[in-house]
């Protein structure tokens, strides 16, 4: 059984759906119904005298009935349930496929398929554009399953809703600035694809993480020398200061990285440090030869 598609729809990057591992459920019901089939009607007797023999048969009888087992092998329909989730979720459908998934998991929550719907539940959240919920159900299949061996699997799904959801529809559309916007979901997406790529540098998500990494790592960059501009521009050098060293430590290879550096020079210097400018303008220098700054 396959997990159709989970990997991210973005242009050049070419991937092949993840398959998770399969499962073999033998999820049995025993039934025993004492009695339905092989009723026996008995009367008490009105001044409290019971009929013995026939108390007796009943006795005898109802024993010989309980032996009876019926085994309802629901494999069978499970299977067929879940096959019928996983075309939905081939198909498109993923409102379709949650609805099953989630009947499936109230149904049997500790089934052999549990932790197998946690992650189709995720994905399939995701993709119908229920960013929350994906985030949730995939930190609840980590919290319970911390050493399951898809962990690299959740950690990617729960990247990827932050990722999507830290951009709306109308910036796509318009292509609006975002960099003036706090990236609280950029970082958290940056954080889980970070997580990702140094615990499981081998797996098949990796690849891509560092592609969004690379992304969201302009982006964090760009917002943390805005807001050092903001700074710049009413004189709280140190706040600047620190904001531009963010940029450069944190997200370092950041497209705007010589922009830090610009900012921390204009902020040294109105610090009256003046040999901390200097140095600084000598690794702008050393980076960023054709920088006007840096000739200065």
């Amino acid at each position: 059984m396959r997990v159709y598609g989970i990997l991210a729809d973005r242009a050049g990057l070419v991937h092949s759906p993840a398959a998770l591992q399969s499962a073999t459920p033998q999820t049995i019901l025993r039934t025993r119904r004492l009695m339905n089939s092989c009723q026996m009607p008995f009367k008490w007797i009105r001044n409290g005298r019971r009929n013995w023999a026939a108390l007796a048969a009943v006795v005898l009888l109802a024993a010989g009935c309980g032996n009876k087992e019926e085994e309802f092998d629901l494999t069978r329909n499970i299977r067929e349930t879940y096959a019928d989730a996983q075309q939905a979720v081939h198909v498109g459908n993923y409102r379709k496929a949650i609805s099953i998934f989630e009947a499936l998991q109230a149904r049997f929550p500790f089934s052999d398929f549990a932790t197998q719907i946690q992650l189709e539940l995720a994905y399939s959240y995701y993709k119908d554009g229920r960013t929350e919920q994906a985030i949730e159900a995939a930190d609840t299949f980590l919290r319970e399953n911390p050493t399951h061996p898809r962990v690299d699997y959740a950690i990617y799904i729960k990247g990827l809703a932050y990722f999507e959801r830290g951009q709306t529809m109308l910036e796509r559309l318009f292509r609006k600035d975002i960099n003036r916007r706090p990236p609280k979901d950029g970082q958290l997406a940056f954080s889980a694809f970070s997580r990702l790529v140094e615990r499981y540098p081998a797996s098949e998500y990796a690849a891509d993480a560092q592609q969004r990494m690379i992304y969201l790592k302009n982006r964090l960059a760009a917002y943390e020398n805005q807001v050092a501009r903001f700074y710049l521009e009413r004189d709280a050098y140190v706040a600047a200061l620190n904001r531009a060293k963010t940029a450069i430590e944190v997200y370092s290879g950041a497209d705007s990285g010589a922009e830090s550096l610009e900012i921390m020079i204009e902020a040294y210097e109105g610090l009256g440090m003046t040999q901390l400018a200097s140095d600084t303008r000598r690794v702008l220098q050393s980076n960023f030869g054709n920088n006007p700054i840096a000739s200065n």
